[in-house]
């Protein structure tokens, strides 16, 4: 995302926040929040994508409120938010014919209004319809369930994107021989799956409080984490959107604050690094084992910046207006072991995947009717969580080898620090002693962590490989 983007972005948070009601400041949040899903997403050479996909989103949004609305409440505010929603797609779809150049470069070309309209009123005409028969919530929540972890998948698979991105062609009139992965890019896609499967999985657990449609779509689109998290809980945004007060001196000057250190970050810091960033150009290049070196901490804090950096800029802009956005990074190359690191690297999703991942595994695993021994469930838990923390970055053999490297790394971890605490030595308790161990436990921590940005950085498993091997002089 460009610097003007996200200085639009705060201007637009600073706006909000200066709004005296609460009521103007959660409808005009909505507004932005909705409106961000069609500006900000890419332009794709696949007729009218850049239209479609949003709206998909909004339509599987507002059936997962469906599945988990509360019966008691109010039908004026469904209406309101429903019409609001309905106002800024039918405005997206007519901004293309307002312009003979285009207002927006991702929405020159939008599909005929009469289309338009048409889809909108079928997604509203089923949202009714199913908010009027509540049997069907069971069967739509699972169907909902499904349909999000295959697009997902299809997606974060290159071929399979591309076969979908041909199908799609055809139904287009575009010639299905130009299909790429890459048509079918849809923003924010990730997180908005991983917020939406939150929300359906709280609800069947009876875990969820009430929330309205305009708070779920607020949710679900908050537009400074829509891009790139943090994947906020529903409850506690929530109750940030409903008390938000009006914006104070000192949460301006923390929230331009934050801004401006992210913007720092990304534009000053990352970008200055990516010029020499390990990749398979540079990878391919260089031939000595200590600019290889080089070019792996090079990746490594500019890959930190770079998220971090965003990171900020949205929790500055959403504390405009008025709601706090977890942390997302706790100066994670400062950790001593990998279980710390993991604790403060992109820490929603590691808290997303504990609690619905390996929290229910090994419970499982441990309450069969023959217990797992706890070595066998700390390692099948850890290495199943991370493969998939590293399948949701994309499917490929190198993500899935960098999730099995940080699998590994954490099971062993784990082993050490249960060996070290029965053996009960008391040599770590030495002052000298300790500041050594903890200061070998961040170099360690850190190289580790670098070392699995190889297969992260480099497409080509067989290229990581090769580099690994490298980088100790092999």
């Amino acid at each position: 995302m460009s610097a003007v983007l996200l200085l639009a972005m705060a201007g637009l948070g600073l706006l909000l926040g200066c709004l005296r009601r609460p009521a103007w400041r959660r409808a005009g949040i909505l507004l932005a929040s909705v409106s961000a899903a069609f500006v900000l997403q890419p332009a794709t050479p696949l007729r009218y994508a850049s239209f479609w996909l949003p709206l998909v989103g909004l339509a599987a949004t507002a059936l997962v409120w469906t599945v988990v609305r509360s019966d008691d409440s109010p039908p004026r505010g469904k209406v309101v938010a429903g019409l609001l929603i309905l106002a800024v797609v039918v405005a997206v779809a007519a901004v293309g014919y307002l312009s003979p150049v285009g207002f927006l470069s991702t929405l020159r070309t939008p599909p005929p209004m009469s289309l338009a309209l048409g889809v909108g009123g079928i997604v509203l005409a089923m949202v009714a319809a199913l908010a009027l028969r509540p049997g069907a919530r069971r069967v739509l929540g699972l169907g909902i369930v499904v349909a999000l972890v295959a697009v997902f998948v299809i997606l974060k698979t290159g071929p399979l994107a591309t076969a979908a991105s041909a199908s799609l062609r055809r139904l287009s009139g575009q010639s299905p021989e130009l299909a790429a992965p890459l048509d079918l890019t849809w923003l924010g896609l990730s997180y908005l799956a991983f917020r939406l499967l939150h929300v359906l999985i709280d609800a069947r657990a009876g875990r969820l409080p009430a929330v309205g449609l305009d708070e779920l779509v607020s949710y679900a689109f908050f537009f400074p984490a829509l891009a790139a998290g943090p994947i906020d809980r529903v409850e506690r945004f929530v109750q940030d959107l409903r008390a938000a007060p009006a914006l104070a001196p000192q949460d301006m000057r923390d929230g331009l604050g934050r801004i401006l250190l992210g913007l720092a970050k990304k534009f000053v810091l990352a970008d200055s690094l990516a010029w020499i960033a390990l990749g398979p150009v540079s990878a391919a290049r260089v031939t000595g084992t200590g600019w290889l070196w080089l070019l792996l901490y090079a990746f490594a804090f500019q890959l930190y910046f770079d998220f971090s950096g965003y990171t900020d800029v949205a929790v500055g802009v959403a504390r405009l207006t008025g709601v706090r956005l977890p942390e997302n990074f706790q100066q994670p190359y400062l950790k001593t072991s990998l279980t710390a690191f993991w604790n403060s690297w992109h820490m929603t999703l590691t808290q997303w995947f504990r609690g619905y991942v390996f929290n229910p595994l090994t419970r499982a695993m441990r309450s069969a009717q023959r217990p797992w021994p706890t070595a066998v469930v700390i390692f099948v838990g850890q290495m199943t969580t991370m493969v998939l923390i590293g399948l949701w970055h994309g499917v490929s053999w190198g993500f899935v080898i960098w999730g099995a490297w940080h699998g590994l790394g954490l099971f062993v971890q784990n082993r050490w620090s249960t060996w070290m605490r029965r053996a009960g030595s008391r040599l770590w308790e030495r002052p000298l002693v300790s500041r050594f161990a903890s200061a070998a436990g961040v170099l360690l921590t850190f190289h580790f962590v670098a070392l699995g940005w190889v297969w992260f950085s480099l497409p080509d498993p067989a290229q990581a490989a090769r580099v690994f091997l490298r980088l100790f002089g092999v």
